[in-house]
């Protein structure tokens, strides 16, 4: 009898055993999402030097602020016992930066990079485009969103977007807007999508582009444009200093904290609206073992107190996608620019 009951103890403990290793060996998807990598990427030493994340701008814009935000809260919660820098990368919208990315850092898990919309739309725009796109990459998380602003300096005789727009509408030389990216990228579309609403031919609007959101501020302070189109989250210090006045926003409905008096473009009767996504990429031939481990990572971070401090701070709205969700929302987003660029004429 007692030699009968220590057999069922040891099968009993031998089945338990051989369970708990099934469970313990999960098989890789290959696309570095889902639980089965997520799990791997417990198991994994990666990272195990420090880490880069590119903004591929000059300092001050989004692209700067995100990646800052990004490094800071990583480091703030412990997510991560490397360090982690940031480099600014400007030239040409984030063009040079990419192409230098895509064919030197191929499998480089250690160098990431932030980017919005000037993604897509440097791929698909007619002039000085990019022969590389989000395909050429890998997207691992969308992070926040943003709008679109035209702004002009306090003292403008400008008081709202249709006066801005008819006097475009009369003269377009007339006036100077600016952004901080390539014709045909982002700023420039926030600029020009209300005129070719308002029935102005966009490639008649006088468009300056510099390297980052906080070049075109200083440009239009100090009296070298008459107007900008850039982020409207990177307006609050400019706002409440009083050197500036918002004519306007892409969204769909009015935001809340500074800009809350701000009326949209529709509100105006300019039936455009322009959403400016921000996400988190990797190279082209990423492990792996690191895709799985920023899915996890980023998953975490978008959740923490630490980064809803600094989504408040900067005015970010969150929507958050994990690497498998992002890819999806980056191929129907880029029907959506290309048809945009279409539209206005713009498209390759």
């Amino acid at each position: 009898m007692k030699k009968r009951w220590a057999c069922s103890l040891l099968s009993a403990a031998l089945l338990l055993t051989l369970t708990a290793c099934g469970q313990g060996n999960p098989q890789t998807n290959g696309g570095g999402t889902g639980t089965s990598t997520s799990t791997a990427a417990h198991h994994s030493s990666y990272p195990e030097k420090p880490l880069v994340v590119v903004a591929p701008s000059g300092a001050g814009g989004g692209w700067d602020k995100t990646a800052r935000s990004l490094a800071k809260v990583l480091v703030e919660n412990k997510q991560i016992d490397q360090p982690v820098t940031v480099e600014n990368k400007p030239g040409g919208g984030g063009v040079v930066f990419l192409s230098e990315y895509v064919t030197k850092d191929k499998g480089n898990d250690y160098r990431l990079f932030v980017n919005s919309p000037p993604l897509l739309i440097n791929h698909r725009k007619k002039e000085g485009n990019s022969p590389f796109g989000y395909e050429d990459v890998t997207p691992l998380a969308q992070l926040t969103k943003d709008f679109g602003a035209i702004v002009v300096p306090a003292d403008s005789p400008y008081e709202n977007l249709k006066q801005l727009l008819e006097e475009l509408k009369a003269d377009p030389a007339k006036l100077t807007m600016a952004g901080g990216s390539a014709p045909g990228s982002m700023d420039h579309l926030i600029a020009v999508l209300p005129a070719a609403k308002y029935g102005i031919d966009p490639k008649a609007v006088k468009y300056v582009s510099y390297d980052g959101g906080g070049e075109a501020m200083a440009a239009l302070l100090g009296g070298n444009a008459d107007a900008i189109a850039t982020d409207a989250s990177s307006l609050g210090e400019y706002l409440k200093a009083g050197r500036i006045r918002v004519l306007g926003v892409s969204s769909d409905q009015r935001l809340g904290g500074h800009l809350a008096d701000i009326p949209t473009f529709k509100e105006q009767g300019i039936d455009a609206s322009f959403t400016i996504w921000r996400g988190v990429f990797g190279p082209p031939e990423m492990s792996a073992e690191a895709v799985a481990f920023w899915d996890k990572t980023l998953e975490q971070l978008a959740a923490s107190d630490s980064w809803q401090a600094e989504l408040q701070r900067n005015a970010w709205e969150s929507e958050y996608r994990n690497a498998t969700e992002f890819k999806t929302f980056l191929a129907e987003q880029d029907r959506q620019i290309n048809e945009l660029l279409q539209s206005l004429g713009m498209a390759k």
